[in-house]
């Protein structure tokens, strides 16, 4: 059988590359564009850069304390989520738990209902009943983090099971021989191996709670708020700010790329970890 031309595949995926980041680029244009420009017939070519859209954005000293905000929300919640996720897979990994793959599974199941469910619960709960005398869970930072545990645990445990499942318990046994506490075990062992799925696992729960809408608008007023609901700031009775609007959006694509550059040697590794068994 005849194989295809290594020039197919090369056309092929540069036009599904360009298709992919035409929306990022159309995004750029309509931000470095004044407003009476938006509302002409669109070019793709851009003759002239207006850089005021961003000036006007990051001079703003309420969108920055919400960039600010997502930063600590999201890294927080990242961070959280993976340590619990980690210990939690090496249990359900090494020890013989009754009714584990049940567990797993109800665990999971958190993910399927939509966000919008748990809106009034969740309301509820940091309004009326997480209250220290005047102090509420309500439009705090530590809310939003542990909000976001809710739906970023399970996604979490179900992404890092199968590098835990994939690292040998052999070398479990074999360090606890030699003397290692279980501890150390984890310590020394485990989580040099689980790396890769570490690092997945976090840049996948950052990106999910860094771009978080619904609940942020709803949990929030103004101390916790974060960069995506800065976007309504723009939504106005007089009119709509679409290059500033355009403007926030790539701003909040910078900490993403940042990241992802920074892990991104982990990333293959971690989603293709224990695929593979002989």
């Amino acid at each position: 059988m005849r194989q295809s031309s290594p020039i197919l595949y090369l056309v092929f995926w540069i036009l599904l590359s360009l298709l992919t980041l035409f929306p990022i680029y159309w995004l750029f244009v309509i931000s470095v564009k004044p407003a009476v420009d938006l509302f002409t017939t669109p070019s793709l070519i851009l003759d002239t850069v207006y850089w005021n859209n961003y000036v006007k954005v990051l001079s703003n000293e309420t969108i920055r304390r919400y960039m600010y905000n997502s930063l600590v929300i999201s890294t927080s919640n990242a961070a959280l989520v993976t340590v619990l996720a980690f210990m939690a897979c090496y249990a359900l990994s090494r020890f013989d738990l009754a009714g584990k793959e049940n567990i797993f599974f109800w665990t999971i199941t958190n993910r399927m209902a939509p966000a919008a469910v748990f809106l009034l619960p969740f309301f509820l709960l940091f309004t009326q009943v997480f209250t220290i005398g005047d102090w509420k869970l309500y439009d705090t930072k530590i809310g939003m983090v542990l909000l976001y545990c809710t739906f970023n645990l399970p996604f979490a445990i179900w992404t890092l099971r199968p590098t835990m499942d994939g690292i040998p318990k052999e070398l479990d046994e074999a360090a606890t021989v030699d003397g290692a506490t279980t501890w150390q075990v984890i310590h020394e062992v485990v989580f040099p191996l689980a790396r890769p799925g570490l690092a997945v696992t976090f840049i996948l729960t950052w990106v999910f709670a860094w771009n978080e809408f619904l609940l942020a608008a709803t949990l929030t007023s103004f101390n916790a708020r974060t960069i995506t609901t800065g976007l309504s700031e723009y939504v106005t009775t007089t009119g709509t700010e679409w290059g500033a609007m355009a403007s926030i959006a790539v701003i909040t694509l910078i900490p993403a790329l940042i990241i992802f550059s920074m892990v991104q040697r982990h990333i293959v590794a971690g989603l293709t970890f224990g695929a593979v068994k002989e």
